[in-house]
């Protein structure tokens, strides 16, 4: 696994991420990191690798778009000193698109969230003594025929793009909810195909770590 002992864990994202984390950090006691994947990928953590004691800060935010990440990045992420970020924006830039067509100043067009984003990663991945993680923003919905489907595809195709240039570990979430739709309907994982329940964020946990060489069966 990539993560080295002592190390900050940071994620920072939308509602998917917030998970109902404490404020102003998501860190600490009393279950401050949420309820999301970034709280079950910490428990993961000091379940399989405690020796390696990481630290773990939740930053996500519900509702906001990669707008907002960039309005907020240096109190909620560089201020932080993070070893490692991890990023997962971009279903309200599209979600915008679809739940409120007539106010599309709220929406972000493709252009401006590859160009944000890739700035973002641009100036702070030489910040980082770790690494960056991207995880790609999803829509739980077997159909790729589905409008919203097809557009969120879009955007993660920029967000794979946009790890290939900063040496990011890229996480694919939407093909792990896609595995799991060939056994369940999107109705058993989120209720909205936007809002993973339990299951769901266990999904997106197990991605994460997969991506990071997490070792499940370490110690037996």
């Amino acid at each position: 696994m990539i993560l080295q002992p002592n190390q900050k864990l940071l994620f920072i994202g939308d509602s998917v991420t917030d998970g109902g984390r404490a404020r102003p950090d998501g860190e600490g006691l009393f279950d401050a990191l949420g309820k999301a994947y970034p709280a079950l990928v910490d428990a993961l953590l000091e379940t399989v690798y405690p020796e390696r004691a990481i630290r773990v800060v939740n930053q996500g935010a519900s509702g906001n778009t990669v707008r907002d990440l960039a309005a907020r990045w240096e109190t909620d992420v560089l201020a932080h000193r993070p070893d490692w970020l991890s990023i997962c924006i971009g279903i309200n830039d599209v979600w915008r698109q679809f739940d409120s067509p007539r106010r599309p100043e709220i929406a972000v067009p493709i252009g401006e969230y590859r160009e944000t984003l890739a700035r973002l990663c641009r100036e702070t991945r030489p910040l980082l003594p770790g690494g960056l993680v991207l995880i790609v923003p999803f829509y739980i919905e077997a159909s790729t025929a589905d409008a919203m489907r097809s557009r969120m595809d879009e955007y993660g195709a920029a967000v794979k793009q946009i790890a290939a240039d900063n040496n990011a570990v890229f996480v694919d979430a939407q093909r792990a909810f896609d595995n799991a739709l060939l056994h369940r309907h999107s109705a058993a994982l989120a209720w909205d195909r936007v809002h993973p329940n339990p299951a769901g964020q266990m999904i997106l946990a197990k991605a994460f770590l997969d991506a990071l060489g997490f070792v499940w069966t370490r110690g037996e």
